[in-house]
């Protein structure tokens, strides 16, 4: 079976729907002509199977063999140039409908894995999900009917045109009749596509609820909010349960007219082509023809109904996927960086005035913890950019001013709230690592350089305490790690958070209370572990916990996000009594 790929999904065109889809179209162009091709052919042959049949007719009514023989070649004609022509457009056309899915869904993708977090601020979750599960599927659909709909134009002229030469009233009852028929349609299409626009906007919501309820299912049951999550989920669903009521109603008209105009235009081409026969004016072979035109023009009306029904899901899927690629980064990153700073360069925050000296274990405290977890965020140019403040420097050099991938090199954070993923736990903690020699160093084969991972990451799980966690794991540390790591207690997902944090051996760690939810004895041995082995490395936790800040080097405390005053543990102890107060609130808790 032949391998689809699109090996670039090539900029979209985000100024309009119809901007959005023309310009698809023209990335694919070559395709969606040939599509085009076969369709007119495959098409146009059908249509000329009546005009052949009825040729073949008049040639037995007058007993001229050699012509029925020569009408009879060209049906044979017809009909097999028609079955080749329809296996290859069909061949296309699923093509086209598959590269156009498979180029939007790659845009979406490459566009959210670009904005990160601030697409799920700006748009909820199930939107996002929605847009790769059903809309990218819809936008390649209108693509799918394309070859279709150019054969069913281009047939539809031919055959008019046929009329029109034997008969003039028919020709314009065709020409004039058809397009007034699927005019009308127009009075169903756009209250239909404001009803699909407002069903689709309420299943997003009941995807983003439902994913929503299944993340925090295990506190939902610990504070007993099951049934309060359940009724809301009960009257989400009843709710797109009355918008697709309302969907169904006129996607029920738009289907049945597929019956109700082919019918009334097939009844009033049989009736005129009958008056005509009567009348003398048509021969008997003309009237075949004209009962077969009028049976095939069904096929085309069909197709632009279609086309219609396509194009309008297309339009409010596209609007969807703008929706996502309208999202702008919290960063915009610098390809062309003035300098790199050195390994032992000093980090400056002059929003908070903060300065995290080199090699050393910096703590962080405030009586506000996420005025802490902010100043953490913006060291490691996680919290999105501020045109309105000064950009945090390392060594001097502004991070704005260094290329996304270099800041994420050189300073790591890890947040309160780590996030785990699917899969072994050997590759979850390992991550986009995945191994732990030099840049530089000769290759080592594949079975030392596994032997070497492995002992990197049972060291880090020592530094980490979570040694446990991992014998507790069938297969280890080939067990399997279960969806957001719900298999693991909290204090177990934040130690080996905390373990993928170490393994990445940045020159800057930043860790965002990486101990606040595992007991006082883990802590104790994680805070005098993590203190030896960063020594004479850069490490910034925001903290609260005297277990932790006793063995920190440098303690600064914050007030109002700003620097208030700085020492060892023992020394703010002694000196400043709201550090006493913060500290000693951190210890009753």
């Amino acid at each position: 079976m032949q391998t689809l790929i699109v090996p670039d999904a090539g900029e979209p065109d985000t100024r309009s729907v119809h901007h959005y889809l023309g310009g698809m179209a023209r990335q694919q162009w070559r395709t969606l002509l040939a599509g085009a091709a076969l369709g007119i052919t495959w098409m146009v042959c059908l249509g000329l199977l009546p005009w052949a049949i009825g040729h073949g007719v008049d040639a037995v009514a007058h007993h001229d063999t050699p012509s029925l023989l020569r009408w009879a070649g060209v049906l044979l004609s017809l009909g097999t140039l028609s079955a080749l022509s329809g296996g290859l457009r069909h061949w296309m056309a699923v093509r086209n409908w598959l590269t156009a899915a498979f180029r939007a869904s790659s845009q979406v993708h490459e566009h959210a894995l670009a904005v990160g977090p601030a697409l799920t601020r700006v748009m909820p979750s199930g939107d996002v999900v929605a847009a790769f599960t059903n809309d990218v599927m819809r936008i390649g659909g209108l693509y799918d009917v394309s070859a279709r709909f150019a054969g069913a134009l281009v047939s539809y002229v031919v055959v008019a045109v046929i009329l029109i030469s034997a008969s003039v009233p028919i020709g314009l009852l065709v020409l004039i009749g058809g397009p007034l028929l699927l005019g009308s349609l127009a009075l169903i299409v756009r209250p239909l596509q404001r009803r699909q626009a407002a069903q689709r906007e309420e299943s997003g919501q009941l995807t983003t609820l439902g994913a929503d309820t299944v993340a925090g299912l295990r506190v939902l049951r610990g504070i007993g909010g099951e049934d309060a999550f359940l009724d809301r989920y009960r009257a989400q669903s009843q709710t797109v349960r009355r918008v697709g009521w309302r969907v169904a109603n006129l996607q029920a008209a738009l289907d049945s007219s597929q019956v109700l105009l082919p019918g009334v235009f097939v009844v009033l081409v049989a009736w005129t082509g009958a008056r005509a026969v009567v009348a003398g004016t048509l021969t008997p072979g003309q009237l075949v023809s004209f009962s077969g035109y009028a049976a095939f023009l069904t096929n085309p009306f069909f197709t632009v109904i279609e086309f219609v029904d396509r194009f309008v899901r297309a339009r409010i899927a596209t609007r969807k996927v703008l929706r996502i690629l309208a999202v702008r980064p919290d960063h915009s990153d610098s390809a062309s960086p003035s300098g790199m700073p050195g390994a032992d360069a000093a980090l400056h925050d002059p929003r908070s005035g903060v300065t995290i000296e080199p090699g050393g274990l910096t703590a962080v405290v405030s009586a506000v913890p996420e005025d802490s977890s902010a100043l953490l965020e913006r060291l490691g140019r996680i919290a999105p950019d501020d045109s309105g403040d000064a950009s945090v420097t390392l060594g001097g050099i502004p991070l704005t001013a260094l290329p996304l991938r270099v800041v994420r090199q050189l300073v790591v954070v890890s947040e309160s709230d780590p996030r785990l993923f699917t899969g072994p736990l050997r590759a979850e903690l390992l991550g986009a690592f995945g191994t732990t020699a030099s840049p530089g160093a000769p290759a080592a084969p594949a079975a030392e350089e596994a032997t070497a991972a492995d002992e990197a990451i049972l060291g880090a799980l020592q530094v980490a305490s979570a040694l446990d966690v991992i014998d507790a794991i069938p297969g280890r540390l080939d067990g399997q790690v279960e969806e957001r790591g719900r298999s693991f207690s909290g204090g177990q997902r934040q130690r080996l958070a905390l373990t993928r944090t170490l393994l990445t051996d940045a020159p800057v760690l930043a860790l965002i209370e990486p101990t606040s939810a595992v007991d006082a004895h883990t802590e104790a041995r994680v805070a005098a572990r993590l203190a030896e082995h960063r020594r004479g490395r850069t490490t910034v936790v925001a903290t609260a916990s005297p277990l932790v800040l006793d063995h920190a080097d440098t303690v600064v405390l914050l007030r109002d996000g700003r620097e208030a005053d700085r020492g060892t543990h023992e020394q703010l102890l002694g000196r400043n009594a709201a550090y006493r107060h913060i500290v000693h609130r951190g210890e009753a808790d």
